[in-house]
């Protein structure tokens, strides 16, 4: 009974054990495969990358001599390209900055056949001297002509008795009628006059002292300035002394032909002397005050000949030039005055009025190429040169004053070369194409 139970327990530790077995011969089976897999994985990208594979220990079991190397080799199959020289090294060790520097100093030329050429239409000029004029447009307004403007006032106090210009813009001609005062201290400057008049016919009379006589001439004298101070003409005092009455007032003439452009008396006022009457302004000639900006200042000069048109009269323009330049900027507009003369004989041109104002700059003879030549990337201003039919070369050029059609070129560009001025566009584009990213073009 005993053995049967010891054999019963020994063939259930034996069935127990097999599972156990062969579960440990899964493990080491996968074990060995990821092994396998991972060392193919080395080799494969040993080889790939063009290193010879180490021998194993097989291969030196199984073959008396080591495998021979094998040749490196790029992705494709090829052989590897050949070592570089002893130029392309220098040129490699070469700083970065030499490198740009260099490329920068040789120029960007492009080849286009003449069937392209058609194609976009290239166009050339030539860069020469010329005169470039620019045309500064502005705005200005109509004001009255400082030099024909006066005041008339009266030197006397009185009573304005008649007013013979007695409306704001009525015409007056110089000498003419404007009002008459009566004024009592002008009656008895008259009356001093004509009895110094009287004095020296009876010193002078015979039996007179001479030095009576020279006394009366200085009181005469005296008393015909103090009239002429008091703004009597000549005329007056003629009409005084043959009359041999004094006048109870005095007529204030027009010193001017021109408008009245302001009344400020009626009849009867009391006036006072220094006071203002009457505003006349001559406007047969005007100015017109325009605004110009500070960058355009300096191509205005006195003397400059500008053409001035209203909105009113599309199809007619008045001859101007410019007589002053403001020295001041006026620091709310950023812009300066400057001052025009125009003759107005029709009176089209009326203070207050505004007008379009077009001045003429030129600025001489310089070396000069269209406007429309210049590729401005506003870092850098590029020119297209035909250096030979077919071939173009890429400049960088400095500008300096530009005109309406044409801008002046300060380096760059010489005299007698043909710059492209139509198709410059379609030309940088393909030089750019042609360069390719990232190497051997240029940049705007």
């Amino acid at each position: 009974m005993k053995i049967e139970n010891w054999k019963l327990k020994d063939e259930a530790r034996k069935a127990s054990a097999i599972p156990c077995f062969a579960f440990c011969t899964a493990h080491v089976a996968l074990a060995a495969m990821l092994i396998l897999m991972f060392t193919g994985s080395v080799a494969a990208a040993q080889d790939h990358s063009g290193h010879t594979a180490p021998p194993t220990a097989e291969g030196q079991a199984g073959h008396g001599t080591p495998q021979p190397a094998v040749t490196e080799q790029h992705p494709a199959g090829h052989e590897a390209a050949p070592a570089p020289t002893q130029e392309e090294k220098k040129r490699a060790k070469q700083p970065k900055a030499e490198k740009k520097k260099v490329e920068e100093q040789q120029p960007v030329t492009i080849t286009l056949p003449e069937e392209k050429r058609q194609l976009i239409g290239v166009r050339t000029a030539v860069a020469a001297y010329r005169s470039l004029d620019r045309q500064i447009r502005t705005v200005g307004k109509v004001d009255v002509d400082e030099t024909r403007l006066a005041f008339v006032n009266t030197k006397v106090a009185g009573w304005v008795k008649k007013l013979y210009i007695d409306y704001t813009g009525q015409k007056a001609v110089k000498g003419q009628p404007l009002l008459s005062i009566y004024s009592p201290d002008l009656v008895t400057a008259q009356e001093e006059y004509l009895l110094a008049l009287r004095s020296q016919s009876a010193a002078t009379a015979p039996g007179g002292f001479s030095e009576v006589a020279a006394s009366q001439q200085s009181l005469i004298d005296s008393a015909k300035r103090r009239l002429f101070l008091w703004d009597i003409t000549e005329e007056q005092i003629a009409e005084l002394e043959k009359s041999g009455k004094p006048k109870t007032d005095i007529t204030l003439q027009a010193p001017l032909d021109g408008i009245v452009l302001e009344k400020m008396v009626l009849e009867g006022a009391y006036v006072m002397p220094g006071m203002n009457l009457y505003k006349i302004a001559d406007l047969s000639n005007v100015w017109i005050i325009a605004d110009v900006y500070e960058y355009e200042a300096p191509l205005v000069t006195v003397g400059q000949e500008a053409r001035v048109s209203l909105a009113y009269e599309p199809g007619e323009s008045f001859t101007a030039a410019v007589i002053f330049i403001s020295p001041v900027l006026d620091p709310t507009t950023r812009t300066i005055k400057v001052r025009l003369a125009a003759k107005n004989p029709h009176l089209k041109l009326k203070p207050e009025m505004f007008a379009n104002v077009d001045i003429t700059a030129s600025s001489g003879a310089r070396l000069a190429i269209p406007t429309e030549a210049v590729l401005d990337s506003g870092l850098r201003q590029i020119v297209y040169v035909e250096k030979k039919p077919g071939v173009f070369e890429m400049r960088e050029v400095k500008l300096g004053v530009r005109g309406e059609t044409y801008v002046e070129v300060l380096s760059g560009i010489r005299k007698g070369e043909r710059v492209v001025t139509s198709g410059n566009f379609l030309i940088d584009s393909e030089s750019q194409l042609r360069a390719g990213p990232g190497g051997g073009g240029h940049q705007h």
